[in-house]
């Protein structure tokens, strides 16, 4: 019960917040570079106190197009999933079958001649 609560305590403060800042009520594109901004002079000290090369912010189009681009690829991906399906699904039976046929077969005879003959010539 308490997990529930916590959890439930984050999410509603998480909500809160995000209503507080206007991020429900502003264009993304706006919210997006109000934070930009807000985070360059912190980028800046952090450049100042890292040797290392930290890039620039993307660009609002970048961050759209880029965006809209990873999402169309995954509707792409899923459609192409959806579409080769029954083969995946025919596929899948057929190594289950074989899996399955293996399994319930008995293993073959071993020939044990060979080791009688060896025992029995090993006695003379």
């Amino acid at each position: 019960m308490l997990r529930l609560a916590i959890k439930t305590g984050l999410a509603g403060s998480a909500v809160y917040y995000s209503r507080e800042e206007g991020i429900w009520n502003e264009n993304t594109d706006q919210v997006y570079e109000r934070y930009s901004n807000a985070l360059q002079p912190h980028l800046a000290s952090v450049k100042q106190q890292i040797p290392v090369e930290v890039p620039a912010l993307p660009t609002t189009g970048e961050v759209c197009f880029l965006t809209k681009h990873y999402w169309n690829e995954g509707v792409k991906g899923s459609i192409y999933f959806i579409h080769r399906l029954p083969c995946y699904l025919g596929q899948w039976t057929k190594q289950a079958t074989d899996a399955i046929k293996k399994a319930t077969n008995p293993p073959p005879p071993v020939d044990s001649a060979p080791v009688a003959a060896a025992s029995a010539a090993t006695k003379i």
